[in-house]
């Protein structure tokens, strides 16, 4: 059996790549496939996933927009469609203007609904610029209206916006690497999205995870006394069973008997207003330890990039 550390990894590299690489990545994870990543991968896997209606990858993938409608009358008819899962901001006076900010499944259910001018204006946005991913929800004969305008908002100029605005429109996807009890707490956050390390799926006796469990290491005993020892001893027990089940049961009935300690890597996206709630109760003083173990520096981290957001969820962590 391996002792891992915990650890998190802030995402912020794949928000310079490909939408198509961003799902791969992330959708990887589940299944524990990084080492299928190549120069021409990510096409045939976000196929695959759309073939499978296996739609939680899409939400790992974000798009900013800069909208101006005709009138308020439109404006009027987007929000009676209740649109689910799109962060729509106003950003100055002008009140026909919205910032629209959504994943790539929310995009992908909001074209679905009914037709009306800004479902096809930008459904064919969207289908001139990402075919992949919305060929299947836009009709082929879908124009853009001319009297609404659709620009994409590059990342460069989101990471501009004022507070309020960055708190709604940058989402950041954070790796963790944590054991099954924390993650259980990290999924109560609803207003988030997961991709995680798929038990049913993964099968630990195979060559590519070495043969063996992997636990994370407990923080409540300290290495060599006698709790991390009978600590140690159940892992390995835990190891021994799930490993003889595998020679006649699928890895979801085997891994009924894997513990809470098990290593587990989920990654999470949120906008940074939420990233900001979260720790605020992650870090604090009645956090799991082992929660606070990663949200504190993650907490700092996060306070060093973006200041104006994250002071107080810094403090409290100390």
């Amino acid at each position: 059996m391996r002792i891992l550390d915990p650890s998190f990894t802030i995402l912020d590299n794949l928000d310079r790549q490909s939408l198509a690489a961003r799902v791969e990545y992330c959708g990887r994870v589940c299944y524990k496939s990084e080492a299928s990543i190549d120069a021409h991968s990510a096409g045939p896997f976000v196929r695959k996933m759309l073939q499978r209606q296996h739609s939680s990858v899409f939400e790992m993938a974000m798009l900013s927009l800069d909208i101006r409608l005709r009138d308020e009358a439109q404006l009027a008819a987007l929000f009676a469609r209740q649109p689910r899962f799109l962060q729509i901001s106003l950003p100055g006076p002008d009140k026909t203007r919205r910032l629209l900010t959504g994943s790539i499944r929310a995009l992908r259910d909001f074209l679905q609904g009914e037709q009306d001018a800004l479902r096809d204006a930008l459904g064919a946005f969207l289908l001139a610029r990402h075919p992949l991913f919305f060929a299947d929800v836009v009709p082929t004969a879908a124009q853009a209206d001319a009297g609404i305008e659709i620009r994409k908002l590059p990342l460069a100029a989101v990471e501009e916006l004022p507070p309020a605005l960055l708190a709604e429109h940058r989402f950041l996807a954070v790796r963790f690497v944590v054991n099954r009890a924390v993650s259980h707490e990290l999924v109560r956050h609803r207003r988030c999205s997961f991709l995680q390390e798929s038990q049913r799926y993964c099968r630990y006796n195979s060559e590519r995870f070495g043969g063996e469990v992997a636990f994370i290491r407990p923080l409540f005993f300290p290495e060599g006394s006698p709790e991390f020892l009978l600590w140690q001893e159940a892992m390995a027990h835990c190891e021994r069973i799930y490993l003889k089940l595998l020679a006649s049961a699928s890895p979801q009935a085997a891994r009924s008997v894997l513990p809470n300690s098990c290593k587990t890597e989920i990654i999470v996206s949120a906008n940074l207003g939420q990233w900001r709630h979260m720790l605020a109760l992650r870090t604090s003083q009645a956090a799991d330890p082992s929660m606070r173990e990663v949200t504190i520096p993650l907490a700092r981290e996060l306070a060093r990039r973006y200041p104006a957001l994250f002071t107080a969820a810094e403090h409290r962590g100390q």
